[in-house]
């Protein structure tokens, strides 16, 4: 169950997602938009099968699925505030389909514009490291950083490629973010992945800054050099390392699977 604030604003909302990805790219994106959007903590998923910990940063507890929003500007039509989910932890698959299913019946019961499913997949010939879950993707290796993207619906397909995102042709993706699109599909919903080639051996800040600089299409407000955005990313990188290396010692203690956390 997703619980919020109760003044939390949800109608007309984008919701973007940051699941676990090759190369932390997702937590480095999550951390980036809350800082430079200045989105608040405003809640998490509860459900009492996942691993009772806390995530603990800057003294602050946190739940491993947590909640952020705000209102920066957002280009889609109707969109006026966005609200972020994000984790470091990797859903158990047993948890993936109703953990999603309460999730699109909260979008539909709270008005939700569309969404964003923020995702990675390894550079060619290297292994991803996700303990079964990493997407498999056929696409144009070129010598930049590469991106494609998957849209849940005709709109949303037409969005990917005004931004300039060449659309996924072919490729498997596992995981809470395979479910979150199939069900988005299938409910004809206006969301889409934004997926970025990324190094799997270590936090991929490079990756990350490609990606947020993609979505400034749809969130202008966050347009920065390129430059400052790289070293930012790359600080976070450290945070990140520390946080998830915290995480994975509480885990231990509690007999929790290592590979329910990535990192």
């Amino acid at each position: 169950m997703l619980r919020l604030n109760a003044d939390v604003k949800t109608d007309n909302a984008m919701v973007i997602t940051c699941f676990p990805t090759v190369g932390m790219v997702s937590s480095i994106v999550g951390h980036y938009l809350i800082d430079h959007l200045e989105l608040e903590y405003v809640g998490g998923l509860v459900d009492p099968r996942l691993p009772s910990i806390s995530l603990i940063q800057k003294g602050v507890p946190l739940p491993p699925i947590r909640a952020y929003a705000g209102e920066p500007t957002c280009t889609l039509e109707g969109c006026t505030q966005i609200i972020l989910l994000m984790s470091e932890l990797v859903v158990p698959e047993q948890l993936v389909h109703e953990i999603v299913w309460k999730l699109f019946e909260w979008s539909k019961e709270k008005e939700i514009k569309a969404g964003v499913v923020i995702d990675a997949f390894a550079k060619t010939g290297m292994k991803a490291n996700l303990n079964g879950s990493e997407p498999m993707v056929d696409y144009d290796d070129t010598e930049g950083v590469d991106l494609v993207g998957i849209g849940a619906n005709e709109e949303m397909r037409d969005k990917l490629v005004e931004m300039g995102i060449p659309l996924l042709e072919q490729g498997v993706i596992k995981g809470i973010n395979a479910a979150i699109l199939g069900e988005a599909h299938r409910r004809g919903l206006g969301l889409m992945s934004i997926m970025v080639e990324a190094d799997p051996r270590f936090p991929d800040a490079r990756a990350a800054a490609v990606l947020i600089e993609t979505l400034n299409a749809l969130l202008p407000s966050i347009e920065l050099d390129h430059a400052p955005l790289i070293k930012e990313a790359e600080q976070l990188e450290l945070q990140l390392k520390e946080m998830m290396e915290g995480a994975a010692s509480i885990s231990e203690g509690q007999g929790t699977p290592n590979s329910m956390l990535y990192g």
